[in-house]
């Protein structure tokens, strides 16, 4: 099971795939995130749930420790995007 720490990065980067683009605004921010929480969480689409996705769209392209692992992964790189520009902000 993935274990989302509800940092709400990868909500804050949609704009990274069309995938997701009915979710947002045009910034990339999905509107129904509040603060780092989902506030329609119980009834998230299927693309947002990351264990459904899994058997749904990519079960029969790689394993699910392999799914888990690039999306641990995605988030990573998403963390640190922002850390970057958080540093970038503060310290020019």
């Amino acid at each position: 099971m993935f274990k989302c720490d509800k940092c709400g990065e990868c909500c804050r980067n949609l704009y990274r795939s069309s995938i997701y683009d009915q979710l947002h605004n045009g910034d990339g921010i999905c509107r129904y995130l509040k603060g780092n929480i989902c506030s329609i969480y119980e009834s998230r689409p299927l693309i947002c749930r990351v264990d459904e996705s899994y058997h749904a769209f990519f079960q029969d392209k790689l394993t699910y420790e392999d799914y888990l692992q690039l999306n641990y992964e995605c988030c990573g790189i998403l963390k640190s995007k922002r850390e970057e520009t958080l540093c970038q902000y503060h310290y020019g």
